[in-house]
């Protein structure tokens, strides 16, 4: 399989430059090296620019509401194992609007791969400050400058016991491949925080910004050592990229015990009488 053979039919409507196009190749390399056919594939995704990434990759694809990716993720995941569910989420859709279902997400350890396309603004919506915007950042909403602290994402997801934390950026498409390619290969909720600069509307995170900033993590890194990871996730003046902490854990098929069953998409409903429960709602 090539990454052209997952060539969607519609017509891409980000911004030219935009830092989703190199997650898009990113994403289309891994998952052509996987071998991966499209009918076994499901993109989620909620609302927002990285959102659209279903649209223009040839699969199955399910757009969500505002922030609730994860759990028609979580669902699809459960109900039929067979798939590979990749999650296209934005940072304000992911750590905004999904901030809960982000926590809970880690928690259930569900085995998927979310893959949050971070521009630190909400591109769709023109510009405004979102989650991860840089303090003291001024918009057209926040024209004094953001005041709040941003919410780093790394830390929280490995204080919250995620098994699988990586850091991507957009510009780095191989390097973002290999991760997704890890991500993917891992059984349990594995997180790519992607790196991506918003050419329209974040003036501050552009490619020069990152370019000066960003580094790759080395084969010292042991990515089995929480309190390394939570370190390298800690930096603000030089941003690693690369696998932080990867150990292995129960995910929610093999607690539930539904692993050890045929997938719920599987099931004879056929002769199924839920005309009592249906009762309750008369």
């Amino acid at each position: 399989m090539e990454p052209k053979d997952l060539d969607s039919d519609d017509p891409v409507a980000w911004c030219p430059g935009c830092g989703n196009f190199g997650i898009q190749s990113a994403l289309k390399t891994a998952l052509a090296r996987l071998g991966i056919p499209p009918r076994k594939l499901l993109l989620v995704s909620g609302i927002g620019q990285a959102a659209k990434m279903p649209h223009y990759v040839k699969a199955n694809f399910f757009n969500g509401l505002h922030g609730r990716a994860l759990p028609a993720a979580a669902a699809a995941k459960i109900a039929n194992r067979e798939l590979t569910v990749i999650v296209t989420t934005g940072d304000g859709d992911c750590y905004g609007e999904g901030g809960n279902h982000f926590i809970h997400g880690i928690r259930r350890n569900v085995d998927m791969t979310v893959i949050v396309h971070d521009n630190q603004v909400y591109g769709l919506t023109k510009g405004q400050a979102s989650p991860t915007t840089e303090r003291g950042t001024k918009t057209r909403i926040q024209p004094g400058g953001v005041i709040l602290a941003p919410f780093p994402p790394l830390e929280t997801a490995l204080a919250l016991g995620c098994g699988f934390v990586a850091r991507g950026y957009a510009a780095e498409r191989e390097h973002l491949a290999e991760l997704i390619l890890a991500g993917v290969r891992y059984k349990g909720f594995a997180l790519i925080d992607v790196l991506q600069p918003c050419v329209s509307f974040n003036k501050l995170n552009t490619y020069a910004w990152y370019t000066q900033r960003v580094y790759k993590t080395g084969p010292e890194h042991d990515t089995s050592d929480k309190a390394a990871a939570m370190a390298l996730a800690a930096q603000r003046e030089r941003l690693p990229i690369g696998v932080l902490y990867s150990k292995p854990g129960p995910c929610y098929g093999e607690l539930s015990g539904l692993d050890d069953r045929p997938p719920l998409a599987d099931a004879d409903i056929a002769g199924t009488d839920i005309s009592a429960a249906l009762s309750d709602f008369k």
